[in-house]
Formats: C-alpha cells, sequence, structure tokens
C-alpha cells in the first residue's frame, strides 16, 4: 500500500523494492521513484513456475531512507499440472451414486503444484463437454458423484487442477449404475378358486416372506426366487405376513400385512388389510403361500 502524503516528510518520495530467492542470502534491490506506486514486476524468463521469493518494501525521500516492511514469502506463477492422476477406479453404490477413487500424479514426473482433482462424469448417450464437474480440494483421492440415472452407463475421468487451470485427463474408466428398486408391490388375498392364493405383483426376481406371531415384536424371514414357499407354524397362533421385493438396488415397499388367525377348527380363514373376502387354509402345520408374477413393467 502507498504511504499517505502527509507520511512522505519530504520530496523525492519513493520506494525502495528488495527481494531475493527463499533460503538465500543476498538481497536484489530496486527503486521505484514514483510515490504513488504501487506494484513492481520483476521479470526472469529462466524463473522456476512457482518460486518462492523474500520481499520487503522500503521508503526513502531527499532526506534518505527510511525503514522496510516486515518480509513476507510471494510466489511466482505456477504452470497447470502436467500429468493425469493414475490408478482411476469406479463402483456403483446404489441406483443413482457411484464412487470414484484415483491416485496422484508420479512425482519424478510432475511438474505443477496440485491443489486438487476435478472427476467429470458423463452417460454414454451424452456428449464429454457436458459432463458434470465434482471438485475435490487438497490431497483427497475419492469422492462420491450423485444423482446420476439408474441402470445407466457412466464414463468417469479424473484431473488435478491448481490456480493455472487443470492438468490432463487419466483415461476414461467405465460404470453402471444399479438397478433402480421399483415400490410396486402388493400383497393382499385373492379368492380365485385355488387353495388360498395370495396375489403379489413384483417386478424383481427375489422377494422376502416375513412372518411374526401377532403378539411378538421379532421377525422370521425367508428369501425365495421361486412362486410359491411353505411355512410351518402352530395351529395356535395368530401370524402376521409381509412380503417385499429386494436386489442389489434395495429393498422395495412391503405388501400389506396378511393376518393368519389361530386354527382352532377343520379350516381357517386368512385375510388381508384390504380384502374384502377371505381364502380358506388347511388345518395343518404347513401353510402354503403362492404367489403370481405379474410383471409391472
Amino acid at each position: 500500500q502507498t504511504v499517505p502524503e502527509e507520511l512522505q516528510n519530504g520530496g523525492g518520495f519513493g520506494y525502495v523494492v528488495a527481494f531475493r530467492p527463499l533460503g538465500t542470502v543476498s538481497w536484489m534491490q530496486t527503486v521505484v521513484a514514483s510515490p504513488d506506486a504501487a506494484r513492481y514486476v520483476f521479470r526472469n524468463e529462466s524463473l522456476p513456475p512457482f518460486s518462492p521469493y523474500e520481499v520487503k518494501v522500503g521508503v526513502y525521500n531527499n532526506k534518505g531512507e527510511g525503514s522496510f516492511s516486515p518480509v513476507t514469502v510471494v510466489y511466482s506463477a505456477e504452470e497447470e499440472p502436467t500429468r493425469p492422476p493414475t490408478t482411476v477406479l469406479a463402483r456403483s453404490l446404489s441406483a443413482s451414486d457411484v464412487e470414484v477413487s484415483w491416485a496422484p500424479p508420479w512425482e519424478n514426473q510432475h511438474k505443477g503444484r496440485i491443489q486438487g482433482y476435478e472427476v467429470r462424469c458423463w452417460r454414454h448417450d451424452e456428449k464429454e463437454e457436458n459432463a458434470k464437474r465434482i471438485r475435490t480440494v487438497g490431497n483427497q483421492t475419492s469422492t462420491k458423484v450423485s444423482n446420476l440415472r439408474g441402470n445407466a452407463l457412466y464414463h468417469l475421468a479424473v484431473r488435478a487442477y491448481n490456480t493455472a487451470g487443470t492438468g490432463p485427463s487419466s483415461a476414461a474408466v467405465n460404470v453402471t449404475t444399479k438397478k433402480p428398486q421399483r415400490n410396486s408391490t402388493s400383497g393382499h388375498p385373492e379368492d380365485n378358486g385355488q387353495l388360498c392364493p395370495f396375489c403379489l405383483l413384483f417386478s424383481l426376481p427375489w422377494l422376502q416372506v416375513l412372518y411374526r406371531w401377532n403378539r411378538q415384536s421379532s421377525t422370521s424371514v425367508i428369501e425365495t426366487n421361486k412362486t410359491s414357499v411353505e411355512l410351518s407354524l402352530p395351529f395356535d397362533e395368530d401370524y402376521i405376513i409381509e412380503i417385499k421385493p429386494f436386489s442389489d438396488g434395495g429393498d422395495g415397499s412391503s405388501s400389506e400385512q396378511i393376518r393368519i388367525p389361530k386354527i382352532s377348527n377343520a379350516y381357517a380363514r386368512g385375510s388381508g388389510s384390504s380384502a374384502s373376502s377371505a381364502c380358506t387354509l388347511s388345518a395343518l402345520s404347513t401353510i402354503m403361500i403362492s404367489l403370481t408374477a405379474r410383471s409391472s413393467l
């Protein structure tokens, strides 16, 4: 900052700029004769990028030199990173999220300071210039990319950056997001003339059948990719049954609860919360639940 005129204390006022490479002993000096000057540019074509220098600024007038400012460290301009990150990996976390990781460029081949990394992500049917961009700061070498389309092929690439710009890009890696979980499951009894069928609409092949005593909080689970399952239950207990699909993309919504009352006669009747008619169950300890598969797509 320039010195106000009332503090210059005489004519012939100017500045003395002293500087030296960090770690050296001898100062280089130059005189800036204008009292209104607020900058000085030192040019040296052989100066390496981002070179640290110690700098101090003093004042003078016709009566002599004044004191210097405290020493500060400044840097010459830097170049952008010259090498791409290495070992780029990507994996799908869900239908909308992927994780990408990488290693820094090889130091013995790299020039330029690294302030962070830029991850670009674009869908296979999109142009790379329209890619989603996420920037990390510092030495972070992994990040999550969110809000993606389910069951879609994506390309990801990483490059380092600093104040001068971004460096070269890594080779792109591919990842396919997981299939989205369909919330299209509904289960309720239907009286269609067969022995106790429960209709289930589902779009994924694996199902979970959850059942518990009506008066018990713990739940038992059976997983199946078939259209029927047998449950061995005591005669004298009420049971609650729910059915839901699941896959790598996550769990779907549960069906409505199906209540199986305790069996006290030769036949018992099971009811679902949305059913107007009940279905007949054989009075055996083994109960068969039939699942009708219908595509929801």
